[in-house]
């Protein structure tokens, strides 16, 4: 599947669910992917979203490698990291925009340790747990004191980020929405949701970024 049929999908998704075109951003997922892919599959394609394509992936060492390949030809690319946010490796994410996966006050506070010396910290969303047991994220019951916590440390939050399990349409639907009721409720607006399986959903529920990786590069 391309890149423009993805992002038809995305807008049909938002005319089903009433909302506005554009009211939904696509998150490029490019972990995995070389540098002449991620150019060929995406990046020829940005002028097709507003701002572009942001970039996102899993890795800080992937990550850092890639964007001082590709920012350096394409300055404007907007890199966000998504994968678990591992202490010894905020190092490698001075790139990066928009931290997706923050889950707790230590983490918070490498990275607006990290952004003092840079000049700039990444802004971030909090990841929430989504009851399965192999999965990273802040239990929902925990969320609003980490939220609290986080703030303190001088960090944009943004809003919340939630994967939802694999296949199973029903506890994606009820995630989904509980997650957006969270954000909704600690005034935050933007909700990371959604993946190539099951983004249609997430966008009924109020995602504002979408993360879709395998359907572009299938």
């Amino acid at each position: 599947m391309s890149l423009p049929d993805v992002l038809a999908g995305i807008r049909a998704a938002e005319r089903a669910a009433g909302r506005a075109p554009g009211s939904v951003r696509l998150v490029a997922v490019t972990k995995g992917h070389s540098p002449d892919e991620i150019r060929t599959r995406i990046l020829a394609h940005a002028a097709l979203q507003p701002g572009g394509f942001p970039l996102a992936e899993s890795r800080g060492q992937e990550l850092r490698d890639k964007a001082a390949e590709l920012s350096a030809e394409r300055p404007e690319i907007e890199w966000h990291f998504i994968g678990p946010l591992q202490l010894n490796k905020v190092k490698y994410l001075r790139s990066v925009r928009l931290v997706h996966s923050l889950e707790d006050v230590r983490q918070a506070r490498a990275l607006a340790e990290a952004g003092a010396k840079w000049g700039h910290a990444p802004a971030v969303l909090l990841q929430v747990h989504n009851g399965e047991a192999q999965k990273h994220g802040i239990h929902p019951q925990a969320l609003r004191s980490v939220y609290a916590e986080v703030v303190q440390t001088g960090l944009d939050v943004r809003g919340l980020m939630v994967m939802a399990p694999e296949g199973d349409a029903d506890a994606a639907r009820r995630i989904f929405r509980d997650t957006a009721e969270r954000a909704h409720d600690l005034g935050l607006p933007e909700l990371s949701m959604g993946m190539s399986g099951d983004y249609p959903l997430a966008v009924q529920a109020g995602a504002t970024l979408v993360r879709v990786g395998r359907s572009l590069f299938s």
